[in-house]
């Protein structure tokens, strides 16, 4: 993986001025977070075998510089190898906060809402310095929590969820139960004796489209499951200019992306479809890789065309405890090896549980919104066709810097976020 070297950021200072230098340095954090991105990506889809698939990386790699701010030696060693850079480094802050001020810009018609905590056992004695940095990455905070109380600490932090999301609580489903999963489900004794902590974060988006769809050029028209079986679904359409290619993996299979931005243009969706109705989605999946992910922002080009997109709300949950390790992130989550003596200087102090909620809704006008679709015949038009009609793969990311706020998979539109 590549690393940032900020040496040569100082060197770059000195030699091309900084305008230069903060270009430079913006594209290798860019490309850094597409790494990090497809990585997370490639190692969910192994574990996760629902149809539907949304995760965060921006958020997720938020939450673990917060944890990078307090950890020492090899730990500290393997969250920078994960993430690729340092941010402990001010510039590496100062660029993180940034974009997260520029995608949370209302005024542009995105709302997102991004949020993490570290639950901490109560009577562990932080160190002040922490504390400081902590507080300085965006909505980042600490919670102090009685781990020997389990029913206590879920309820505690469904009202974090509450307090910090769309208003509802986190869900105790998905890879495991909250604060009982994986090895800590043996630890029960333990609890309260061992400091133990737990990483929560969460993301929601609202997004109004550039151009938006119309409901009453909304249809319920056929979508093909990855199974073979058809099912009607919400299909929204647009006659419309938009950025789309076609590109080849390296195995040879076509597939073609569509890009649709959001108002400001600061934030857009790319979709990726396998050309071949016949080729499945993990077959294109398994390929994506960061050089192809830069390769579709040359590729593009300006098109005329009607872009068929079925309406999809959907929500994931993972526990990261069961995901990192397999990044090199390991000794986080053990208890004999963790080093956090930057949050705290009492031994012991270890990563119990690590979880991650993403949550997307795309509708006609980008945003949450109730509306009886009108059923229409939609004129034959000789403009090429986009139709995403079956299974695909989106990425949702931040245009200026290439930073991925979220990727995933629609496998059926019609299935219910829990």
């Amino acid at each position: 993986m590549r690393r940032l070297s900020m040496t040569s950021l100082f060197v770059c200072f000195w030699l091309v001025g900084r305008g230069q230098c903060d270009a430079s340095f913006q594209d290798s954090m860019g490309e850094l977070h597409t790494e990090f991105a497809v990585r997370l990506y490639q190692t969910l889809k192994e574990t996760e075998n629902n149809s539907n698939l949304i995760v965060s990386p921006l958020s997720v790699s938020l939450s673990l510089g917060l944890l990078q701010l307090g950890a020492r030696g090899n730990t500290l060693a393997q969250l920078e190898a994960a993430l690729g850079y340092d941010v402990n480094d001010m510039q590496v802050q100062d660029f993180l906060l940034r974009s997260q001020r520029d995608v949370g810009n209302s005024s542009q018609g995105v709302r997102l809402q991004q949020a993490c905590a570290l639950f901490i056992q109560t009577g562990v004695q932080l160190l002040p310095v922490f504390t400081q940095h902590a507080a300085a990455l965006s909505n980042s905070s600490l919670v102090r929590a009685n781990f020997s109380q389990h029913n206590q600490t879920r309820s505690q932090l469904q009202q974090w969820g509450r307090n910090h999301g769309t208003g509802e609580p986190l869900q105790s489903g998905g890879s495991g139960e909250l604060f009982g999963s994986g090895e800590a489900q043996g630890e029960t004794s333990l609890w309260g004796k061992r400091l133990q902590m737990a990483l929560v974060n969460t993301v929601n988006f609202r997004g109004v489209w550039q151009k938006q769809f119309l409901f009453t050029d909304t249809q319920n028209l056929p979508f093909t499951l990855s199974d073979g079986s058809t099912i009607k679904v919400p299909m929204m359409h647009q006659a419309t200019e938009v950025n789309f290619g076609q590109f080849r993996t390296l195995s040879d299979q076509r597939y073609t992306v569509l890009e649709l931005p959001y108002l400001g243009r600061s934030l857009s969706l790319l979709v990726a479809l396998p050309s071949d109705r016949k080729t499945p989605l993990s077959s294109l999946e398994s390929q994506i890789t960061p050089r192809a992910v830069a390769t579709w922002d040359t590729g593009l080009r300006r098109t005329k065309m009607d872009v068929f997109l079925p309406r999809f709300k959907m929500q994931s949950m993972f526990n990261l405890r069961l995901v990192l390790p397999s990044m090199g992130v390991r000794d986080a989550f053990n208890p004999m090896a963790a080093d956090f003596t930057g949050i705290s200087a009492e031994e012991g102090l270890y990563v119990s549980d690590a979880f991650h909620e993403a949550r997307i809704e795309v509708t006609e006008d980008g945003t949450k919104a109730a509306a009886v679709t009108a059923m229409v015949l939609l004129k034959r038009s000789r403009a090429p066709v986009f139709k995403a009609d079956r299974p695909f793969f989106f990425l949702l990311r931040q245009v200026s810097t290439g930073s991925v706020l979220f990727m995933g998979r629609v496998g059926n539109p019609a299935e219910q976020a829990p």
